[in-house]
């Protein structure tokens, strides 16, 4: 049984048919998916997937991308959002440096407040971090972050290792199907098992053969293969292992 632990069916992407898919995953093996927000609005709509879809939990948080427009009273409702018995954290948050849709210093500002909530409500974090690896880091060390998981890992060793270091997850999807994704494979042959968790990222980040189409847990399977392939492993290990990790970092019985 696979723990999809990042996947965004509240995105317009899935609009069309959301129900239908979701009712696949059972066939699929697919036990357990996270859905997690990147603002208010679109943890409101997760929320109320996951109200329909007992296997489905989420997450509610502002995404880098969306620290700018985070309102005055943002984390007032993200702790209201937190306490519904299926938010199992506070996500994704972070930064990103590559479009930097939002300023540095507001996305700076808006993931520690939100570092700060999290440690409130005991909550695990979500983390997103895309060409902010100093930054992130120094962050996290600052707020004293120890229950995250860095999700869609694609960095090096080294750094993996401080953020191992620290105490945090870290979660792998497709990209570690793509011909580029040497570093990452390394980082998948040294890290310990019991930190690891597997992702789709979904609509996003689509593995081999699927690249380029419309992702979904369905396809969560071939993150597992891929990681089975590296470590000598049966796929199936692999994902009992994730699962564990999944259920154990976010809480779920």
């Amino acid at each position: 049984m696979f723990f999809d632990t990042h996947a965004h069916y509240d995105d317009e992407k899935f609009d069309l048919d959301r129900d239908e898919l979701l009712k696949k995953m059972a066939d699929a093996d697919v036990e357990l998916i996270v859905d997690p927000a990147s603002d208010i609005l679109s943890a409101k709509k997760a929320r109320d997937i996951a109200a329909k879809h007992s296997f489905v939990y989420f997450a509610a948080g502002v995404h880098p991308h969306e620290a700018e427009r985070a309102g005055e009273d943002y984390l007032h409702e993200l702790s209201a959002l937190a306490g519904d018995p299926k938010c199992v954290a506070v996500g994704e948050i972070g930064l990103d440096y590559h479009y930097d849709f939002s300023p540095r210093e507001v996305q700076r500002r808006v993931y520690g407040q939100q570092l700060d909530l999290a440690r409130e409500l005991k909550k695990p974090v979500i983390i997103h971090e895309r060409e902010a690896v100093q930054d992130n880091l120094d962050i996290l060390r600052a707020h004293s972050v120890s229950n995250g998981v860095v999700h869609c890992y694609s960095g090096s060793w080294e750094v993996a290792k401080l953020l191992l270091d620290m105490g945090l997850y870290i979660s792998f999807t497709g990209i570690v199907t793509f011909k580029n994704a040497r570093r990452c494979l390394e980082v998948i042959e040294k890290m310990p098992l019991d930190r690891m968790m597997i992702e789709t990222d979904s609509p996003y980040m689509a593995p081999v053969p699927h690249r380029g189409e419309r992702n979904s847990s369905l396809n969560v399977h071939l993150v597992a293969e891929k990681i089975a392939e590296i470590r000598g492993m049966e796929p199936e290990r692999v994902a009992e292992i994730t699962t564990e990790n999944g259920r154990r970092f976010f809480g779920i019985e």
